[in-house]
């Protein structure tokens, strides 16, 4: 029938440290959201951040060609809303984050982030999940790489 690490399966976590903080200027968001995580050794939380940026690089998911098409914006952008979270791919802390963007006349995009998006301003909070860390590994299904949660 399939793999079923991808099965309706749950885990239970604690709540942990808060760590809240502004996104550093001209780095990339990406980059920054998982060094940050990595320097207070967060393998398990969630994220919330908001801001602006000079350059947006998000993608949509081509579920049949199973390849990321990127979108890539060269402007000043609000960043309304990103959420992501941290667990494991490979052993290592990962961060998979979305956002959403606004333009100078209100229009929205999103989509997944993707390296590359730069920090003109912004805010995060980092929510730390106490409990073992969710580990990363391919869906057969779609060839993301969804959560294994073992029952």
């Amino acid at each position: 029938m399939g793999d079923d690490r991808f099965a309706d399966v749950q885990r239970v976590f604690s709540p942990g440290r808060v760590i809240m903080g502004n996104l550093r200027r001209g780095a990339d968001l990406l980059a920054f959201l998982t060094e940050t995580a990595r320097r207070h050794g967060i393998r398990a939380g969630a994220y919330n951040f908001f801001g602006a940026v000079s350059e947006a690089r998000v993608a949509f998911y081509n579920l049949a060609a199973r390849t990321y098409e990127e979108l890539v914006r060269s402007e000043d952008l609000e960043l309304v809303s990103g959420i992501g979270n941290v667990s494991l791919r490979d052993g290592e802390i990962f961060v998979h984050a979305h956002v959403a963007f606004s333009d100078r006349e209100g229009a929205m995009f999103g989509g997944h982030l993707n390296p590359g998006t730069r920090i003109l301003a912004g805010e995060f909070t980092l929510w730390e999940l106490q409990g073992e860390p969710l580990e990363r590994a391919p869906d057969p299904v779609t060839g993301l790489n969804l959560w294994h949660i073992s029952s």
